[in-house]
């Protein structure tokens, strides 16, 4: 299955980072919780950016592109084989770095793509 990074998780139930991780976990998807605040999200710690995964498919963006620029060397590193950047987080700039390092780019919504299993 897919391992996938969610960065910007949050505990709060009306956030799609929220709906997505649970979706994620209920299909059988393993994932990474990143966020600036602690708790848990589909029973999965949410963690601070520090510690680089190097096994993640999918990261899905839920982080507006004007507070992307302090993930970038983050996101790059992890080195997924695919971005998925969510409305309202597209970023030329993010998108074409990470095409430069040979990783795909989707600008599309992770829920949706999950709910017509396009995942």
């Amino acid at each position: 299955m897919k391992k996938t990074l969610i960065l910007g998780a949050s505990t709060n139930p009306a956030r799609y980072s929220y709906l997505v991780a649970n979706k994620l976990v209920r299909k059988g998807f393993p994932i990474v919780n990143v966020g600036r605040k602690t708790g848990k999200v589909a029973g999965v710690e949410i963690e601070p950016a520090e510690e680089i995964h190097t096994d993640i498919d999918t990261v899905t963006l839920y982080v507006g592109p004007q507070n992307q620029s302090g993930y970038y060397d983050y996101i790059l590193k992890t080195n997924p084989k695919r971005i998925i950047f969510n409305p309202g987080a597209e970023n030329k700039e993010l998108a074409d770095k990470a095409r430069e390092q040979g990783i795909e780019v989707v600008e599309a919504c992770t829920l949706v793509m999950l709910n017509t299993g396009q995942f």
